[in-house]
């Protein structure tokens, strides 16, 4: 995952450094990471994030988007962005991806349970947004992830104690 991570931004920084090397535009180009970052909290659990996905094709992005939105929440935690959201992942046990594998491969399925913990209610026009690269689309989205439900699941079926 972080050697994907890692060719995404060297990709990112590629593209970004060929298209500023051109004396025919006077524009700035700006950087953008490739981390969740958090723009907002709600008052019912829930954070508003804007995550991103590559894929072949932009459904593969977007779903891989929404995949990395929840796999932040869980195990890295939101560290960009504003200070209203939590900053702490929600599993905090070591190494709790590789003990409950088959759990997580279940869950993060295409189609899997994820789903039930993220929301389109941000959705705008705008908000999400995808750049064609060598390697195939990179797609950042706004999702809404339900953190409290994920941690009421997460008890429920005891990863969390």
């Amino acid at each position: 995952m972080k050697m994907m991570f890692f060719k995404m931004v060297v990709a990112l920084a590629l593209v970004l450094g060929f298209t500023s090397c051109n004396n025919t535009r006077k524009g700035v180009v700006s950087y953008q990471t490739m981390e969740t970052e958090c723009l907002g909290s709600e008052l019912d659990g829930s954070h508003t994030v804007r995550a991103w996905g590559t894929g072949r094709y932009v459904g593969d992005a977007k779903e891989q988007a929404k995949k990395q939105a929840v796999y932040d929440c869980l195990f890295t935690g939101i560290l960009r962005g504003k200070g209203s959201c939590e900053a702490r992942p929600i599993v905090t046990e070591a190494n709790a991806r590789e003990k409950y594998q088959a759990y997580f491969d279940k869950f993060f399925a295409d189609g899997g349970e994820y789903l039930k913990y993220i929301s389109m209610k941000d959705r705008r026009p705008g908000s999400w947004t995808h750049a064609r690269m060598k390697g195939g689309i990179t797609c950042s989205m706004v999702i809404r992830v339900d953190y409290a439900g994920l941690r009421v699941k997460l008890t429920e079926d005891g990863i969390l104690k």
